[in-house]
């Protein structure tokens, strides 16, 4: 360690002697993460960022690639909320076209075209959609000009343009569909991501390039300079400790969470959230027979059957949520709405007991101050409630990075001198860069690693060109190489990188966003919650008291989960689902 020209410590393990990031300036270990919390109550930030969603880990990273001083604190884990909870879809939104947004639309789609070819080609892919065609003489023509100007504005760039198909050729396609079920369908293309790997991968980049990142860390209030808010006081949830963290402008980047933040700050805000609840459910691939994703029109938007890996996504519900904004709860109502929908047009009805994972996320739409003046809107919006604080909310995943860069030139006004332009747009996510060439040499890697080269895809599409980080693990432990018990799909030294490397403080960071393995087994992760407890422990110094409490957390919230997914209404869901015991003990629920 050495001292700055403002007295505090930096690790120069950090940097390199030319002053360029090296690489393991995106580690978020727990050695980092100490030195973090110094690097908190020592240095003055040009921007602190609220909320380690995916806007909030983009607005780190646009701060950070314009040579900004930047902090980033979330009170749970990096996208615990709604970036973990989305459709996982790169999209432009075929639906907005029906609405005369063409502008979010075009935006949207530039964006995705982003993600596939410049910034994150391991994590972002083209995945396939039938438009089942239902009416004669006007559906086709009415939907074929949907989908031109679909395509016109980006959306056949970098993936296949438009194919009709007959009856015949829509259930090739998709032979799990009832032959009444369509008369005909089209076949468009969009993208897929996981989206918790995808915002940790933005908040690791927005780390190896300078900014602080940390996570289990509450604000608990706001500092004020007369009239101005210069900065924010946050709580250590695992120490308890406190600490004040001085800043020229605070970003508000907290999703639904968004209200109680500026009435945290004492300011009222520009804008309202409502929470929208959207459910989704996943069963097995088998399941449904298809070559293809499917989007299916209802009464009140869309329904999708989206491939993931092994298993088929159906959702979403779009309902408002009035209770915890933490655990929104699905409903047997809710699951019954996406098997009745999708069952319409199956060949072979799906059950409740070919659900494997279900989960809830809440969409942050705009309202205004009366839900009779204003619409609500998957645009986002861009505030100053009060000098020194800038507050966005609002837009849709796929446009993350460009609410980022709003929200920062919008903090300029609070910022000395004049900063550089979001460069964002030029700036590949951890992992991309050599990512294409290891693809071609996947065979290769694997054989060296004595791992099928099925396995070793698997790796890459998760990790990039960081994945020699990740076998480099088990150099010295061959058994880390081995599946993970009770989630086959994985291997144990994931469990290892993502606690050395990712951040993950506590069992359901694992089981629930550095895996997926909550929501791709019907035992929703119990059968794998000790093997990983036990990995973990190997690097957090678990004892044996603390593996079991780990455990015995993350058993009460599948319990209180499975029986919330029984219940007639949001209420009595949110009842047993909010009751289970939480790994993080936050001040004042919700805060942010």
């Amino acid at each position: 360690m050495t001292t700055d020209s403002r007295g505090g410590e930096v690790d120069v393990a950090a940097h390199s002697t030319d002053g360029r990031q090296s690489e393991r300036a995106g580690r978020l270990s727990p050695q980092q993460r100490i030195r973090n919390w110094q690097r908190l109550a020592e240095e003055q930030f040009d921007v602190v960022v609220i909320g380690g969603g995916v806007v909030g880990s983009g607005a780190a990273l646009d701060a950070a690639t314009r040579g900004l001083r930047v902090a980033l604190v979330e009170a749970r884990d990096l996208a615990a909320g709604t970036s973990s909870r989305s459709s996982k879809l790169f999209h432009g939104g075929l639906r907005y076209l029906e609405q005369f947004e063409f502008g979010l639309v075009r935006e949207a789609l530039r964006e995705r075209e982003l993600m596939l070819n410049r910034l994150a080609p391991h994590l972002v892919k083209p995945v396939s959609f039938l438009y089942p065609l239902t009416r004669r003489l006007w559906e086709r023509p009415y939907t074929a000009s949907g989908l031109f100007l679909y395509d016109s504005m980006g959306g056949s760039r970098s993936v296949p343009g438009q194919k009709h198909l007959t009856r015949s050729g829509a259930l090739r396609l998709v032979p799990g569909l009832r032959r009444d079920a369509l008369i005909g369908g089209i076949r468009y293309y969009d993208a897929w991501a996981d989206d918790a790997r995808h915002t940790l991968t933005v908040a690791r980049t927005a780390a190896h390039y300078g900014a602080v990142v940390r996570t289990s860390t509450q604000v608990v209030g706001f500092l004020r300079e007369a009239d101005r808010i210069s900065g924010v006081r946050v709580r250590d949830i695992e120490s308890g400790d406190e600490l004040d963290v001085t800043c020229d402008v605070v970003v508000n980047c907290t999703g639904v969470w968004t209200d109680e933040m500026q009435r945290l700050a004492g300011t009222r805000g520009r804008f309202r959230v409502r929470s929208s609840k959207g459910v989704h459910i996943v069963v097995p691939r088998d399941r449904i027979a298809s070559e293809s994703g499917v989007i299916l029109r209802t009464e009140k938007s869309v329904l999708f059957i989206i491939p993931w890996r092994g298993h088929w996504i159906i959702g979403t519900t779009d309902t408002d949520w009035n209770f915890d904004l933490a655990h929104p709860a699905a409903t047997r109502a809710d699951i019954d709405y996406i098997l009745d929908h999708v069952n319409a047009v199956l060949a072979t009805p799906l059950t409740h007991d070919d659900i494997e994972g279900v989960y809830a996320g809440l969409r942050p739409l705009l309202a205004g101050e009366s839900d009779e003046s204003s619409k609500l809107s998957r645009e986002h919006a861009v505030a100053r409630p009060a000098p020194g604080m800038v507050s966005i909310a609002g837009g849709k995943y796929t446009t993350y990075r460009v609410m980022a860069a709003d929200a920062i030139d919008a903090a300029a006004a609070d910022l000395r001198g004049r900063i550089a332009p979001s460069i964002t747009d030029k700036v590949p996510l951890l992992g991309a860069d050599g990512y294409h060439a290891l693809v071609n040499q996947a065979d290769q890697l694997a054989s060296e690693h004595g791992l099928h080269p099925y396995r070793m895809r698997h790796l890459l599409d998760r990790y990039g060109s960081m994945v020699h980080d990740v076998l480099a693990l088990a150099v010295d432990r061959p058994d880390l190489l081995e599946p993970l018990p009770g989630a086959a799909d994985y291997l144990k030294v994931e469990v290892v990188y993502g606690v050395r490397e990712e951040g993950a403080l506590h069992l359901e960071d694992v089981l629930t966003r550095r895996t997926r393995i909550s929501i791709e087994y019907p035992h929703r992760g119990l059968d794998a919650a000790e093997p990983v407890a036990e990995l973990m422990a190997e690097t957090l110094g678990w004892d044996a008291a603390q593996i079991a409490r780990e455990v015995d957390i993350y058993n009460e919230r599948v319990t209180a989960e499975r029986d919330s997914q029984t219940k007639p209404d949001d209420q009595a869901a949110d009842e047993i689902r909010s009751a289970a015991t939480e790994a993080r003990t936050l001040i004042s629920e919700p805060v942010t």
